[in-house]
């Protein structure tokens, strides 16, 4: 089938008008006085602040020895012209509004919603996406963010990563929620970070303590390692494994916990420009930091080891600490005292073991 072709611009009568005046030597007021019409008229028409109605039409008709259905052809097209073009002007501002909110590409990548010709459908899926009515109504939710402090994210991929993990929480069945029972659980928790394959008790571990707890691999431009913030009165933590370590895992859970525990609300998403380091931030990163290895007992390690630090004596810290290798090594390579080139093998991956929890791909 062959498809009609449309003109990328249709040029207003006004336009054609004003060119017949000037191929016979003629001068607005010239046709006026010819066709008994208002000056006024005849400029508005070129101006093309006038529609040429069918009279006037039948008067140019006569005037130039032309059909009336010339001029009103010529009407007829630039309206649609404009109305086409008033169209897909709304419809280009309409997917910008949306381009604006999420990142819908890497969206219809990962599947979150799916591809669409239709503009409709794609900002109905979008709405229903964020939970909102109405694009012009973003969704805001209060959050704690532990990314890269080196890169500048995207809010709007950040939020949709957030999103995406609401949804899957919401999925979720937990049991009730009570922050002195969660500090009572810290050493329980920890329990399994000293042999890789407990970290599977985790999940579970944690949704009877009234957690949501899912894992949602990070968006392009997020640079996210986790969140931490709260769903119908009970906590969500949320991983990327973005390093996929036992000290990344570890720390970063420990840090989300340390901001349940502490009591911290979050900032609003649109609130996030400013990416330095929040007094809320600093108080989870310690809190992570000292439940994961006693602050005394690794002061006298690091007096009694540095400058070299063997695997032997790494292993044996961390046995005396019921920790993995992995995280002394990690909190090492976090103080400059161990190079991070070195000693890498004892980071082991930890994707594997958490194959079974809702958001890993």
């Amino acid at each position: 089938m062959i498809q009609a072709l449309t003109p990328a611009r249709v040029p207003p009568p006004g336009r054609i008008l004003s060119r017949e005046l000037e191929a016979r030597g003629w001068t607005q007021k010239d046709l006026a006085e010819i066709t008994g019409r208002p000056i006024q008229t005849i400029n508005e028409i070129v101006q093309a602040k006038k529609q040429i109605t069918p009279d006037t039409a039948l008067d140019l008709g006569e005037a130039f020895g032309t059909s009336a259905e010339f001029w009103t052809n010529l009407e007829t097209k630039y309206r649609l012209y404009l109305a086409r073009k008033d169209d897909r002007e709304r419809e280009i501002a309409r997917k910008s509004q949306l381009y604006s909110l999420a990142p819908i590409s890497e969206l219809i990548k990962r599947d979150w919603i799916q591809a669409t010709d239709s503009l409709d459908d794609l900002e109905r899926q979008v709405c229903k996406f964020f939970g909102i009515d109405s694009i012009d109504r973003p969704p805001k939710l209060a959050i704690n963010f532990r990314c890269s402090q080196e890169r500048s994210p995207e809010a709007i991929a950040q939020l949709a990563w957030a999103k995406q993990v609401e949804n899957l929480a919401k999925q979720q069945t937990v049991g009730n929620f009570d922050r002195k029972r969660l500090q009572a659980a810290i050493p329980k928790i920890l329990a399994c970070a000293e042999h890789p394959e407990d970290l599977a008790k985790v999940p579970d571990l944690l949704r009877s303590l009234g957690i949501y707890f899912v894992i949602v691999p990070h968006l392009s431009k997020t640079y996210l390692d986790g969140a931490a913030f709260y769903l119908a009165k009970h906590p969500v933590i949320a991983l990327t494994l973005r390093y996929d370590r036992i000290d990344s895992f570890w720390f970063t859970l420990m840090h989300e916990l340390g901001h349940i525990v502490a009591g911290h609300q979050g900032s609003y998403l649109d609130d996030l420009g400013n990416l330095a380091p929040t007094d809320e931030e600093t108080e989870a990163n310690q809190l992570a930091a000292n439940w994961l290895i006693d602050p005394l007992a690794f002061q006298d390690f690091v007096r009694k080891n540095q400058p070299r630090f063997s695997r032997r004596v790494i292993e044996q810290f961390a046995h005396s600490q019921k920790r993995h290798p992995g995280i002394i090594l990690g909190r090492l390579h976090n103080d400059q005292l161990v190079p991070h080139k070195n000693l890498r093998a004892l980071l082991v991956k930890i994707s594997l073991l958490l194959v079974a929890i809702d958001g890993i791909p």
